[in-house]
């Protein structure tokens, strides 16, 4: 809301502000928000949520089939379970927060005793590597031992 109101002003101080050019910047300042807002990530009953500002997704982790990691600018954690449901993440959200991580390893590795986790079991492993990694970083960090 703080762009939509500089652009207003600007407007307004350059005497260009109509009705539709700041409908214009109240659509541009919506639209920012809404891509720019990340989603909350959380666990509760055996999966993880994502709530995005208009996108919900949920994703059972004890049920899981396939884990992938989308390759691209900014890479993504493709989840699907059994019932077909999915959910993208970032994995520097698992980082940042090792209880998600916590959930989606406890679930995934009872996805993989049930057999149903067919397709990522690599892919969690090297995820898990780099989680480890960066709480080893964060405590030597924090302790003054790095």
């Amino acid at each position: 809301m703080l762009l939509f109101g500089a652009l207003v002003l600007l407007d307004w101080g350059l005497l260009r502000l109509t009705v539709v050019r700041a409908g214009w910047w109240a659509a541009l300042a919506v639209l920012l928000l809404i891509i720019l807002t990340p989603p909350r990530v959380s666990a509760a009953n055996g999966g993880l949520d994502s709530r995005g500002l208009v996108t919900h997704s949920w994703v059972r982790t004890d049920r899981l089939v396939t884990v992938r990691v989308s390759q691209g600018v900014s890479p993504r954690l493709i989840l699907t379970d059994t019932s077909g449901a999915r959910l993208i993440l970032d994995p520097r959200c698992l980082v940042a927060n090792p209880l998600l991580w916590h959930q989606l390893d406890q679930g995934a590795r009872q996805s993989a005793e049930q057999g149903t986790l067919r397709c990522g079991i690599p892919v969690l492993e090297q995820l898990g590597r780099r989680i480890d990694v960066e709480m080893c970083r964060g405590i030597l960090r924090n302790s003054a031992l790095e």
